[in-house]
Order: structure tokens, then sequence, then C-alpha cells
């Protein structure tokens, strides 16, 4: 019965070999590539369903919805340079793209200098808080259409949508990011007499790179659009300008298409230049594929025996960890204190009267 019971425990603990269609299944489901790849097919199933299902509805729309062949075959002839707009894609771009970065680099200047007041005075962030969230709340619509009056068409409009629209979300996280750096930090520099300038240059600024970075990645994405907007309603050229003349034009493939291209140089910008930086900038942070993904032991039927005594020492470990801590803190054990009075003494045992043998 006892050698039943062993075999049967050896079998427990012997990690059961996996299928080959359950690898490739865990594979498909799991990798991050499978996801981007599935992503564009779903958008378009789901296309050629839309067109379908509406010229079911309304077969006059058949003229108008652009199928995907049309849209494709405009985006590379796009690329090829081969365009009837007054500039090709390219030089579209480039006029956008110089807007676009004299726009967020005067946002991040101006938003990090009141995000930084904000963050240590109390008075300036009551001072500004009201018109940042009034700043905030408007949409991007609304400064096109004041920027295009004011200033009419040209390069200034555009560009100062794009600092209206991405100062904001600079100041808030810039706030936030000095809120929450260490207090530690600034009480070791005022023990040691640092100057503010210096705190602020040596302390502050490096503490505030992950805040600065999700603020130049919001303003980027946010003035991107409002850049585009601004261009439809106040410019002459650039690439929401573009679009406005494909519209005109009738055709609808061109709108789309141009959309398209958004999304691709939006895509290609993020992974040059903002995934490149933050590879150089937090070379600290600890890599996702290096941490212990719970997913990949969720499906473990049981424990095997090296898991088990790994979990038996870490509770060994844990264990003695907490005594320590409780030593530490309580100090040791209750020990019973000695009395210091002296024991009573003993009671002698009864005395027997001895018989005498004289009586």
């Amino acid at each position: 019965m006892s050698a039943d019971l062993r075999v049967a425990e050896r079998t427990a603990d012997t990690p059961q070999p996996v299928s080959v269609v359950r690898r490739i299944w865990r594979w498909i489901t799991r990798s991050s590539l499978t996801g981007r790849l599935t992503f564009p097919v779903v958008c378009l199933i789901v296309w050629l369903l839309a067109i379908k299902v509406v010229t079911t509805i309304w077969p006059f729309a058949v003229d108008v919805l652009p199928t995907p062949g049309q849209v494709f075959g405009f985006m590379f002839d796009e690329i090829k340079g081969d365009t009837v707009a007054p500039h090709n894609m390219y030089e579209t771009f480039a006029i956008s793209l110089q807007r676009l970065g004299i726009g967020m680099i005067i946002a991040l200047v101006i938003g990090t200098i009141i995000g930084v007041a904000m963050g240590l005075s109390k008075a300036v962030n009551a001072f500004f808080n009201d018109w940042v969230v009034a700043i905030l709340a408007m949409p991007n619509l609304a400064w096109a259409l004041f920027c295009s009056l004011a200033f009419g068409f040209g390069d200034i409009g555009p560009t100062i949508v794009v600092v209206l629209t991405g100062v904001p979300f600079v100041i808030i996280n810039v706030r936030e990011g000095v809120r929450n750096t260490p207090s530690d930090l600034f009480d070791m520099a005022r023990s040691f007499d640092v100057p503010r300038e210096r705190v602020i240059w040596h302390v502050l600024i490096p503490s505030l790179l992950p805040f600065l970075f999700a603020a130049a990645r919001y303003a980027f994405a946010l003035g991107w659009k409002g850049l585009v907007v601004a261009e439809v309603f106040g410019g002459q050229d650039g690439a929401g300008w573009t679009i406005k003349f494909w519209y005109d034009a009738h055709r609808a493939y061109g709108v789309v298409g141009y959309a398209l291209l958004f999304v691709i140089f939006a895509l290609i910008f993020e992974k040059l230049m903002f995934d490149q930086l933050s590879k150089r900038l937090f070379k600290w942070r600890p890599s996702i594929d290096a941490a212990d993904v719970v997913e990949a032991r969720f499906d473990a039927a049981a424990p095997l025996p090296a898991s088990v005594a790994a979990a038996e020492a870490g509770a060994t470990a844990t264990s003695a960890a907490m005594g320590s801590i409780t030593l530490a803190t309580s100090g040791p054990p209750h020990q019973p204190v000695d009395d210091p009075s002296p024991p009573p003494p003993a009671q002698d045992a009864p005395k027997h009267p001895r018989s005498n043998d004289h009586g």
C-alpha cells in the first residue's frame, strides 16, 4: 500500500508534457506581435462589412464610400510622390512637423516654468489653477477658429493652437511631479545649505523627468490634432489643408488615405523618438520581460516539488525576518523576574520518637 502511494506521489509531482498544439495556442494568445497583427486584420474586416451593410441599406452610397483597394492605392501613389495636390506627402508633413515642433518646444518651456512655480508656491498655484483648468476645457476647434480669425493664414495661427492645446497638460503634469518629489531630498539639501537654484537643477528637475516625458507625449498627441484642425480652417498648406483639399475635390479615398497616413506617421514618430528616449532616460526601470508574469504560471495544475521547497524556504526566511523585526521593536521575550525574598524554608519531616531501650 505504501509503495502505491509513493508511486502516485511521484506521478503527481512529475510535470506533464505540454502538447504542441497547446504550446502554439499559448504563444498565439500571449504574444504581443500577434495582437499587433490581428488588430489591422479585424479593422479591415469591419471596414468591408460596414461597406456591405451601408450599401445594402443606401445603394447610392456605393459611389461615396471608399473601398480598401482605393484607399491603399491612393496611399501608395502619395508615397511615390505621384499626386495632384500642390504639395506631395513629404513636403506636406514637413510643413506640419515644423509647426508642431515649434509649438511643442514653446509649450514645454512655458508649461515647465509655470508647473514648477505652482508646485513650489501655494500662491502661484492659486493664481494659475482656475485659468489652467479653463484652457484645458477649451476644445481644439474653438482655438483653431479663434487663431484663424486673429492671425489669418500662415504659420502663426496653427503654431499658437499647438501651444494653447499642449501647455495645460504640461503644467498639470509638472505640478504633480513637483508635489510627488520625495521630501527627504529637499530636507537633505536644506541641511547642507544647498542653494535653491542648485536644488531645482540637481534635485527637482531629475525627479521630474518621468512627468516631463509623459507631458511631452500628451503635448504631441493633442497638439498634432489641434494643428490639423487649425490647418483645415486657417492654413494654406500642411496636412490639415491637404485633407480639406481632397474633401473639396469630393474624393473620400483621399480623406481616408491621409487620415491613415496620419496614423502611420504618429506610430513612426512614437517608435523612433519617444520609445528611444524612454530607453535612454529610464534605463533604471526594470524591463517587463524580466519580471515575473503571473499569467505564465496561472495554468499550472499543481506545484512542482522545487516550487514547494522554494515556498517553504521563503516562508522560513520570512518567519526569521519577522522574528528579527519583533525582537528589534519589542525586545526579547518576557522572562519571569526572580523574587528577591529568600525561599521559604523547607519543612522538616515530622520526628517520630525513637523507642528507648531504657524506657
